[in-house]
């Protein structure tokens, strides 16, 4: 690389850390390290990153406020998160909050390099989108990523912006998770990878654009075959 992407990783066991320094600079990236979170959000809030790779546990200030304060200062900032293999309510938190994408421990280096590599360059690519997106009677501005005409507007992220972009420019057809991740994540189908993403983003945009997100008017879910948007526009 002649300009090496910078990374943040933040976590708290040295072993794993020096490990993950190791095989990104192996990769080619510029790597930053905290080894807990008190070090981590202070470097994340004050530094500029390409991505940041962040722990869920951690000493002092955990994964989950870390992820919360840094989408508080910035909703584009790529955040891949580490988490329990066996905490399910940790991976819907942490998507919740805003990450781009999460990995289990313990998990392969060629996955979590891959997804890097995939988080990365989809936030690098500028997708054309309409300036204003309307969804039943919310307009959202997709520029400043938020919704118009409210006193208290939602707020989105880019990935959130990107799900719905796809999904209205495909508005004919269901479109398959697996195609989401390909098309909006970046993994290619033959990667087979294992996660949760795309029904957790899913699960937050209901939340923000339907009246009532247990009975959705516009995101459905079509049994067997994906997800399709009902909008106003094409």
């Amino acid at each position: 690389m002649t300009d090496k992407a910078k990374i943040l990783i933040v976590e708290d066991e040295p072993a794993i850390l020096q490990g993950l320094m190791d095989v990104f600079v192996f990769h080619g990236y510029a790597v930053d390290s905290a080894i807990d979170g008190k070090i981590g959000l202070d470097k994340a809030l004050n530094n500029n990153y390409d991505l940041i790779l962040l722990d869920v546990m951690l000493p002092f200030v955990d994964g989950f406020s870390i992820c919360n304060q840094i989408r508080e200062k910035d909703v584009q900032q790529p955040i891949i998160m580490l988490t329990a293999k066996s905490s399910e309510q940790d991976i819907i938190t942490g998507l919740t909050l805003g990450a781009d994408d999460y990995i289990s421990k313990p998990f392969s280096v060629r996955e979590l390099v891959l997804r890097v590599e995939c988080v990365l360059k989809r936030s690098l690519k500028r997708v054309e989108q309409v300036a204003i997106m309307h969804i039943g009677n919310i307009r959202i501005d997709t520029a400043n990523l938020q919704q118009l005409d409210t006193d208290n507007p939602q707020q989105f992220t880019r990935r959130e912006i990107e799900i719905l972009h796809y999904l209205q420019q495909h508005d004919a057809r269901p479109v398959p998770r697996e195609e989401l991740l390909e098309k909006v994540w970046g993994y290619r189908q033959a990667e087979n990878i294992e996660t949760r993403t795309v029904d957790i983003h899913i699960a937050k945009l209901r939340r923000k654009i339907e009246v009532d997100s247990k009975q959705p008017q516009y995101l459905l879910t079509i049994r067997g075959e994906g997800y399709r948007l009902l909008s106003n526009e094409k």
